[in-house]
Order: structure tokens, then sequence, then C-alpha cells
């Protein structure tokens, strides 16, 4: 899949999230947003990064920026994951893959040295216009959060 690079325009979707309500693109607009795209709700690295995000959450959104998080599983399972990790960011559902995808966060991958198709753990930053500000692929799960902030100048 062709990844996202800073300057083109966030690919458009709509999906349903873990609150029972729904995210779009056109929802984003106006404001600077980070996008991250996570393989599966509840499993130990999702929960660290997941949980990074949250405890960031007051520094990123001093600094304008809200957080969405994608993955592919079902409504159900993100609305357990955001209750049992007091996750106060929208969760979104994918199950079709055609957001991850568009975003360039499906395809192959190595994990354990074999090749596999997934999700790839990734972050996008949407500036305010919906164009793409910051594109990381492939990126750790654990200091990820972190390392974003620093990429993005912000302290706290």
């Amino acid at each position: 899949m062709p990844r996202l690079a800073v300057g083109d325009p966030a690919p458009d979707f709509t999906l349903p999230t873990a609150d029972g309500g729904s995210v779009s693109l056109a929802d984003l607009r106006g404001r600077r947003t980070i996008v991250y795209f996570y393989p599966a709700a509840g499993t130990p690295g999702c929960t660290k990064q997941a949980c990074d995000f949250r405890d960031s959450l007051s520094a990123l959104q001093g600094a304008g920026l809200a957080v969405v998080g994608i993955s592919p599983d079902p409504v159900a399972k993100l609305a357990k994951f955001a209750a049992d990790e007091h996750l106060t960011f929208p969760l979104a559902s994918d199950e079709s893959r055609t957001t991850l995808e568009a975003f360039g966060a499906w395809g192959e991958k190595k994990l354990y040295g074999k090749t596999v198709t997934g999700v790839i753990r990734s972050t996008v930053v949407l500036a305010a216009d919906g164009t793409v500000e910051l594109a990381q692929y492939n990126v750790k799960a654990t200091g990820h959060v972190a390392k974003l902030r620093r990429d993005l100048g912000i302290d706290g």
C-alpha cells in the first residue's frame, strides 16, 4: 500500500466509534488531529500505546491536538477496551480495513520473523485543513507517544 506523505490530502472516511457515534474526516477539519492505527484492542502493546495517549491527552489537547485511534476491531470490543482503560478519546472501528488501507496502515509486515498481512502500527498527524502534517509508519508501541510529542515540540 502506498504511504501518505507530508502535504497529501488525508483520505476521506466515516467510521463507527466505541461510544456509539461516528467520526469522519469532515468532523476533524478545523483542528489538528493525531490519527493512530493499531492492530488489536486489549493486547499488551496496544494497551500501552492507548494508555500513553490517554496520559498525554491534556498536553496534546493543550497544544491544539485531538486524538483518534483506529483499529479493525468491532465496536463492542473497542467499547470494552475504552471502558477498561478509561480512554477518553474516540476509538473507531474499521472492520472493512478500507480506511487502514487508504492511510497506508494495512499491508505486509514482519511479525516474529514471518511476513504477514495486517495493521502496520502507524500515526498520521492531520493539519486543520485535512492535509498530512506528519506520517510515521512501523512505530513502536512503547515510547511512541513520547517520541511523537518530541517530534511535535510538545512539552509537559
